[in-house]
């Protein structure tokens, strides 16, 4: 039984005219050969599986062929290249620089330098990978790169090119292998499967290529997989189940699902995709991908940008032109947001299905409409319109206003205002709507009409004028309601768990200065800011206490530092005092503190 190859091994390109997609090297290193201006070092790098080591073994056969062909090639026949096919060409030497990176492993390589071919032209030195090589050896590599004998040429190859001393790139012919496009890739494995009996779908080999990503040698392992698996016969669906891909089948139902606001068959379709082991950042980043192909295929030069099979193209462009670009940006920003939160999120399964949700309400969450000024976010009202209700007038009550003489009167003179505005009494009564706008107030001096139909409304007036006159009658400001409001003041201030005020306003005096005026005399401007920051709350209880909104205060500060005081043991010190009573007893602790130049914080 003959042994079996694996394709990438069996079919890999023998001349720079099989090398699939990678033209602008092959017939620059052709050119050069045809020439005679090949360079004595040559750095090949790119992503793996691009054709690097396969452009190198063609180029040292091509080099010491002894008949060329008339494009260039080597001709596959002569001694040189039979034995360099068979590989036991003396001429080409080759060194895995991720194994052998050792400066040791570098100085016997320059020693093989030395020695002139035997037969050939040249001798051949690639080193793969050389990315891998330790510094030492980079620097015991650098004079023989730079000036080696005329009969050797370097080639190195690596993944890697930033990792590369700049004084090897310097040295060395640099070529930059691109990624295999897709139709590339497909056309290459259209022709392996002729040559090898299979049949193979066009749509199953475009997913194969775009799996791959532009590696070659991965397209063709996995076209070995897929034909063991499927015995030869290579269809789309068979090819999706084996790679474990998401059909585009399912997304175009999502979209149906989601244009026809159908919630439950769409999450019912997400729990068939996670069923088959799909994670839903699998599923969220194929949908988003699926709404930039829909956004691509709104415009036909765009529609070049689709990397996806023939078959599916047609079928894009046709969904795309029911839809609205606007839609599409909207379903794109909300799976993006949903992908990006998708990894912090600790129910993964729930974010997906919010993510769902919004998308099938989106039409109803949100509007893009272009209102001549860009566009413009508008939320959706369903065909809901509001009541309208008729204009309704409100009958203006007469009432009194207390107006507060010379301060010398305790009692307060009532001056009527005919259609005044409400009090504050009276601002908490409801008002009294009238249906039209003829019904009118007359008031005179006191006295209102009656309107028909208003029934026991002059009684109701008459108990707010009688309530208004009581409760607008002032208390006289005497030093005994001084106390006593001062003292319930202090009281409230312990409800509220004030502590540190309530010490401050019970060390703090008051005097009466007029009928309208009193004063707070504090000990220290620390016990200052305590009653100041009370001032509003203070002021506004006083004037409720005597109904008098004329009530102010001063606030007066005396210093008492030289002077000793007595002390109330029993009430608690502020820290003013603790610090006067320690320097009358300690003078040096003074003395101590200017020399310092030190605040105290009281």
């Amino acid at each position: 039984m003959e042994k079996f190859i694996v394709s990438a091994r069996k079919y890999r390109p023998q001349n720079f005219s099989t090398v699939v997609g990678q033209s602008h090297i092959t017939t620059t290193l052709k050119n050069a050969i045809a020439n005679n201006q090949l360079a004595h070092a040559f750095l090949f790098c790119g992503p793996r599986g691009v054709g690097k080591t396969t452009c190198a073994r063609i180029l040292a056969k091509t080099i010491n062929c002894e008949t060329k062909t008339a494009e260039g090639e080597a001709c596959n026949t002569c001694n040189s290249c039979v034995s360099f096919d068979n590989g036991t060409s003396l001429n080409i030497h080759e060194l895995d620089a991720a194994s052998n990176n050792s400066v040791d492993d570098i100085r016997s390589l320059v020693d093989q330098v030395r020695f002139a071919p035997q037969a050939g032209e040249y001798k051949v030195y690639i080193v793969d990978e050389v990315h891998m090589l330790s510094q030492a050896a980079f620097n015991a590599f650098l004079k023989t790169l730079e000036e080696p004998p005329p009969f050797a040429i370097f080639i190195l190859a690596t993944t890697e090119k930033h990792k590369i001393l700049p004084t090897i790139l310097s040295r060395c012919q640099i070529f930059d292998f691109k990624r295999i496009t897709t139709n590339d890739t497909v056309e290459h494995l259209k022709e392996i499967c002729d040559k090898e009996h299979i049949t193979a779908e066009n749509a199953a080999l475009h997913i194969i290529a775009q799996k791959s990503e532009g590696c070659m040698r991965d397209s063709l392992s996995i076209l070995d997989k897929i034909v063991s698996f499927t015995g030869g016969q290579l269809n789309y669906s068979n090819t999706l189940e084996h790679l474990n891909i998401l059909d585009e089948d399912y997304f175009f139902k999502l979209l149906q699902y989601a244009i026809d606001q159908q919630l439950t068959d769409a999450l019912l379709l997400f729990d068939t995709i996670n069923q088959k082991g799909f994670e839903g950042d699998t599923f969220l980043e194929g949908l988003l991908e699926f709404f930039r192909n829909l956004l691509v295929s709104k415009d036909a030069k765009a529609a070049m940008l689709l990397d996806v099979a023939t078959d599916f193209k047609n079928k894009y462009i046709q969904a795309a032109t029911e839809l609205s670009a606007s839609w599409v940006i909207s379903a794109i920003n909300c799976m993006n947001d949903a992908a990006i939160n998708y990894k912090q999120s600790r129910n993964k399964r729930l974010s997906v299905e919010m993510a769902l949700i919004k998308l099938c309400y989106l039409n109803q969450a949100i509007e893009l409409s272009n209102d001549g000024e860009g566009l413009s976010k508008k939320k959706r009202v369903d065909a809901v319109k509001p009541i309208a209700f008729k204009g309704i007038q409100f009958i203006k009550l007469p009432t009194t206003t207390a107006v507060v003489n010379a301060p010398k009167n305790t009692s307060a003179q009532v001056n009527t205002q005919p259609e005044a505005t409400l009090t504050i009494e009276q601002e908490k009564q409801p008002l009294i709507p009238t249906k039209t706008a003829a019904t009118s107030n007359t008031t005179t001096s006191n006295t209102t009409t009656k309107k028909p139909g208003l029934g026991s409304l002059s009684k109701i007036r008459e108990r707010l004028l009688a309530e208004s006159n009581q409760n607008n009658q002032s208390i006289a400001l005497t030093n005994e309601h001084l106390q006593e409001a001062w003292q319930l003041y202090i009281e409230k201030l312990q409800e509220q768990k004030k502590h540190p005020f309530v010490t401050q306003f019970k060390a703090a005096n008051v005097q009466l200065t007029d009928e309208n005026t009193f004063n707070i005399i504090t000990g220290s401007s620390f016990q200052q800011k305590f009653i100041e920051q009370e001032r509003s709350g203070l002021i506004n209880f006083l004037q409720q206490r005597f109904n008098n909104k004329f009530l102010k205060y001063n606030l007066i500060v005396e210093e008492t530092m030289d002077e000793e005081q007595p002390v109330d043991e029993t009430k608690a010190l502020t820290k003013r005092q603790q610090w006067d009573i320690l320097v009358s007893k300690y003078p040096l602790i003074k003395q101590f503190r200017d020399r310092l130049n030190l605040e105290l914080d009281y």
